[in-house]
């Protein structure tokens, strides 16, 4: 890919690159819901992809776009689950080696999606430090290619597709909320968004307990030395370099939502739309109820991120 940051080129290529593969999930409403939210909300269900969240997007994209001699070397990430099952899966489906990085305490089930899909798993310590450390080691020894969770250009652009789909499916927004962790999501829909329907208001929900994107643009600066404390354990990455830029650029609006909130939307989506979501996803559920100024009365497309949940942790 020419650009470092992609562009809306590259979510149009991204999106044809991945069509054999990746699955076109359905766009979800609920009446319920919307009387909950006092809003018209549009659910575009990630947690019907492939291993169960949008991350297969980015990574299926990724991978196909390899050359041949780097396929057969393979491919490497670091992830706490969705990315490292999502990775393992494309690089499953094209036939080449899959190593993935995971911290030790991540969620068991995505663990076992990663397991799943025939990844060769290495264990680190639960620290970004940790994780980059192993990373490269691994990368030095193997010459897999590095397919970054979040700062890959072919990850930004693959995950803009759901987006790219919601707007062609949904008809005209109001807004557009997406979970907000690395940013690769948030960047790939601000670039899906501006050029599908400009002028449309983008919102990014991120967790209290891991604010650094909110705190990252209310300073003015990149702040990557918060500590995340959040049950929301798809959103604890520090938000990404190219992806601060992307929020910037289209003036995407981060909200913050508690984890108490999260819980409860979470609740909500289980009981009245019928649908399994993890908390990463209940997040831009959580922001809609949160902030009525932003939603009520207007038409709202929301990502529903992911539904890996462990069912023997759930929090009611």
């Amino acid at each position: 890919m020419p650009n470092p940051t992609p562009v809306f080129d590259d979510v149009l290529a991204a999106a044809a690159r991945i069509a054999p593969h990746a699955v076109r999930t359905p766009v979800l409403h609920s009446a319920d819901l919307d009387r909950w939210a006092g809003a018209t909300l549009l659910f575009k269900a990630e947690h019907l992809q492939h291993v169960g969240a949008f991350k297969f997007r980015g990574a299926c994209n990724a991978v196909m776009a390899l050359d041949e001699a780097a396929a057969a070397r393979g491919v490497l990430t670091h992830s706490s689950g969705n990315h490292g099952a999502a990775l393992a899966m494309a690089a499953r489906v094209r036939g080449i080696p899959a190593h993935v990085v995971v911290p030790e305490g991540a969620v068991a089930s995505k663990l076992a999606n990663i397991e799943a899909q025939g990844a060769t798993i290495h264990r680190c310590a639960p620290t970004l430090a940790a994780r980059e450390a192993t990373t490269a080691r691994l990368q030095q020894q193997t010459g897999a290619t590095l397919v970054h969770p979040y700062t890959n250009a072919h990850v930004i652009a693959g995950q803009g597709t759901a987006a790219l789909e919601l707007l062609s499916e949904a008809g005209p927004l109001d807004a557009l909320v997406v979970p907000l962790g690395g940013g690769g999501l948030a960047g790939g829909s601000a670039i899906a968004a501006a050029a599908g329907q400009p002028g449309l208001a983008v919102f990014a929900a991120e967790p209290e307990g891991a604010a650094d994107a909110f705190e990252s643009l209310r300073q003015g600066r990149h702040v990557t030395d918060l500590v995340p404390d959040t049950i929301c354990d798809g959103l604890r990455a520090t938000l990404g370099t190219p992806n601060l830029a992307l929020l910037r650029e289209h003036g995407v609006t981060v909200l913050l939502v508690s984890d108490a909130e999260v819980l409860a939307a979470m609740r909500e989506a289980w009981t009245r739309l019928k649908q399994v979501i993890e908390p990463s996803s209940a997040t831009v559920l959580a922001a809609v109820r949160r902030y009525p100024g932003h939603f009520a009365g207007k038409r709202v497309g929301l990502i529903l991120s992911g539904g890996n949940v462990d069912l023997d942790a759930l929090p009611w």
